[in-house]
This record gives C-alpha cells, structure tokens and sequence, in this order.
C-alpha cells in the first residue's frame, strides 16, 4: 500500500474499503456513514433500493450546510425539469472556478445512463466522506486538489430507470454535438473549471464468459489525446484503478476487450474505440486525463440472487475501491498530471502537426482521415456561425467575429484539434461543414 493510501483515511469510505480488503468484498455494506452524518437513501435501507432524487436532495442540502468544505450549484434543468447539480469540494472552502482552472482538478461524471445507479451512490457518499473527513492527510489533499462531482448525470434517465434521458437519447454520444440539456450542462463544467482529470462511471453486463470482469476501465483512445495526456490516463487505469480493484478482490480488465476464459488473451473488441462524441474521448481531446469505469451489475452469488441488496453493495464497493484508486493516482502524480495538461494546452498555440478525423490508439486511422496539413482556421458565414454559436461557445472554443455576421475559428488555440471535429465537412460528427482556410 503507498503513504498516500494509508493516510488518505476518507471516513466512513476508508472504513468500507478497510472492511472490504481485509475480509470478503462483497458482505459489506459499501458507505456505511457514522450516526451523526448525513447518510443516503442507499445506506439507510443497507442497500435494498437506491437512493431517490428527493432523497438525494435533501443529502446533499444537509451536507452543504453542514462542511464549509462543500458547494452545491444546479449547473442545468433537464427535459422534465429536473435540475443538474454540481458539487464542488475543496479545503478550507472549494475554490472559486478561476481558481481551479490554475489548480489541481477532478471530476467526477456520475450515472450518465441513468440505469447504471452504483456509481452515483459511490459518488455521493464520497461527496460526503471528503467533507467531513477529519485527518491531515485530507484536509491536505483538498487543499491542493479541488473534487468537482456531478452526482446525477441524467436525472431523467434515473428517474425512469433508462440509458437515455427522456427522449432517448444516450447523453454518452452527445459530447461533441452538444444537443441534450444533460451534455450541455457537462460542457459547461469542463469549459469553465477545465479538470485534470474526468472520471466517468458507468455499469456493464457481461458475456459469459468473455466478457465478464468485476470491474473494466478505459483510456481516451482518440488519436488527437496528446501524448502525455494520454499517458497518464492509462497510468491511472493499469497501475491505479485496476491494481486497487484487484487487491480488494475484484477481477479486472479493459473495457471493450473480450478475452479468451482460458488464457485471457484478447479474443476481440466489441465497444470502446477513439470515437470523440463519447465522454472519455471528449476529455482528452480538451485535454484532460479521461477515464471510463465500469462494473458488473449481474448477481454474482447464490446469495446475491437471493438478496438483491448484496448484489447493490457489492456493485457499490466495486466503485468505490476504483475511486480510492483514482485519489491514490492524483496525490501521487499531481506533478505530472499538471504538467501534461498544461503542455496538452500550450500546444495547441504552436499549430503543428496532423488532425485524426477517425482512428484509435490501437486502430489506425482510414485513409483520408488525417489532416497531415490541417488549415490555419475555418470560417463561418453568418448562417453557419447561427447554427453552431452556441455550442462552440459551451465548448469554450476560441474564434474571431467578421463583418458579415460570420466568424473565423483559429486552431491556434489550447481546443486545436476539437475544432476540425466540429468543423470540417470530412469529419464523422461535424456539426457544420466550414470552409477551410490556408496562410492566416
């Protein structure tokens, strides 16, 4: 275990994950609060249904007047009218968003498909743990590290037990368009706090028995991810977020891969490609340390078929044992975090070297779909500029009014390589066919 992990004692998670790596993973209720704290629908029923929206609300109410610690903000409203909350956590206050654009940043995307509810109890109970947690070692690492959470990424969704939101729509292929309040409200956030890191956590269920690990993790594979950035994704999903899962107990692997049951060699890839609209491949072309988590939702024991609530529990601390990983992962390398997304940044100034239209870290890109010589900028006529304005702007891209109504979008910006996604007719989810500019 490494100095971080024994002196990041997160509360009542700590004494969950305790429990769980010294005896059976799956016969402790995951989050078990003290009396005196707020606690969740979840872990008052010991896991027997999930956490309520009302309830939800009310939890993290509690929590907010209770911690200086915590803020809650509704960043959005849904289809039905329900709001989109982000919980910023910080030590002795959370800091404001200019301040953590300049600091050390991560967060939390939690229940994206709205019938993948484990990793939004996790979510909420370390919003919790991290507030009232009463070691150095804590208060430490809040200090130099701001913790943003969306606990309920699709309220809709959630409320109707669905992938989609209400009208249907994966809001996990609506990164780059931008068409769902639920996307739009999460573009906003990686636009004004610009984290580090984006943690995504999702469920699976498997394939027997090929697909069938305890927890799955996966990287930006977009091609346009720069390199450093890309590094320490993968760092935090094979020497942090597996390895802890692993020695809680859990069977791991990557996302996406089916593997031979015998010698676990690859069999084939099923999911999981360098597509930009999905989140963990939006993040780390915006530069960011992106990672996807998933966990197996089916009940893996006669007794979990039996009692469902051990199978939520089980499903929970799974997600919990990958986020310890992940606070492991940003104490130990926030140097080098830092560093690579700053120098992800700064080069997007310089203007040098080819844009991926398609293509993934293990897929070559099609001929024609790299832009080996990308233009300087595209513009916009006014119709065009009309049609897109408001979600370049939700992007946070950088362009340059013209006298026509239209615009003039540079790559010489820290999104350089987001904009050809957007703009150019050749790209898969472009949202407007731009005219390419040479000799700015």
């Amino acid at each position: 275990m490494t100095p971080l992990s024994r002196g990041l004692a997160f509360g009542a998670l700590a004494a969950a994950l305790t429990t769980t790596l010294l005896a059976s993973p799956f016969a402790t209720p995951a989050g078990a609060a003290g009396p005196d704290l707020p606690r969740t629908g979840f872990e008052t029923s010991k896991g027997a249904r999930w956490t309520t929206q009302p309830e939800e609300r009310d939890f993290l109410a509690a929590v907010d007047r209770a911690s200086e610690r915590v803020r809650t903000d509704r960043i959005g409203t849904t289809a039905q009218g329900r709001p989109i909350r982000l919980v910023r956590i910080g030590a002795p206050a959370p800091k404001p968003a200019d301040a953590v654009r300049h600091g050390n940043t991560v967060l939390l995307i939690c229940s994206q498909h709205g019938d993948e509810p484990s990793g939004r109890e996790a979510c909420l109970s370390t919003v919790r743990d991290l507030a009232f947690a009463g070691d150095r070692a804590t208060r430490r690492f809040l200090e130099r590290t701001s913790v943003l959470v969306v606990p309920t990424a699709n309220p809709d969704g959630r409320a109707a037990d669905t992938r989609g939101n209400s009208a249907g729509v994966d809001i996990n292929r609506d990164h780059l368009a931008l068409r769902t309040a639920e996307a739009r409200a999460l573009a906003a956030v990686q636009r004004d706090y610009r984290p580090d890191i984006v943690y995504d956590l999702h469920e699976y269920g498997p394939t027997v028995p090929y697909y069938m690990k305890d927890l799955l993790s996966l990287w930006p594979r977009n091609l346009n991810t720069a390199h450093a950035v890309h590094r320490e994704a993968t760092t935090l999903s094979e020497e942090y977020v597996r390895p802890e899962a692993a020695d809680a107990g859990f069977s791991t692997g990557i996302y996406g891969i089916w593997t031979d049951p015998e010698t676990g060699d690859p069999v084939k890839q099923v999911a999981g490609d360098g597509q930009e609209r999905i989140l963990r491949n939006t993040a780390g072309v915006k530069n960011s340390v992106g990672l996807l988590v998933e966990t197996r939702v089916d009940a893996l024991t006669d007794a979990e078929k039996a009692d469902p609530a051990l199978n939520n529990r089980r499903r929970v601390t799974s997600q919990l044992v990958g986020l310890k990983g992940l606070f492991e992962f940003t104490g130990e390398r926030r140097a080098r975090i830092e560093s690579a997304t700053a120098r992800a940044r700064l080069a997007g100034y310089a203007d040098r070297g080819p844009v991926y239209l398609a293509g993934a870290d293990n897929e070559a890109p099609a001929p024609g779909k790299v832009l080996t010589d990308p233009p300087c900028a595209y513009r916009l006529d006014a119709r065009q500029y009309a049609q897109v304005k408001d979600e370049l702007v939700l992007h946070g891209v950088t362009l340059r009014r013209t006298g026509n109504g239209g615009a003039v979008v540079p790559l010489r910006q820290p999104l350089r390589a987001l904009v050809p996604l957007l703009l150019d007719g050749r790209a898969e989810y472009h949202l407007t066919a731009a005219t390419p500019l040479k000799g700015c």
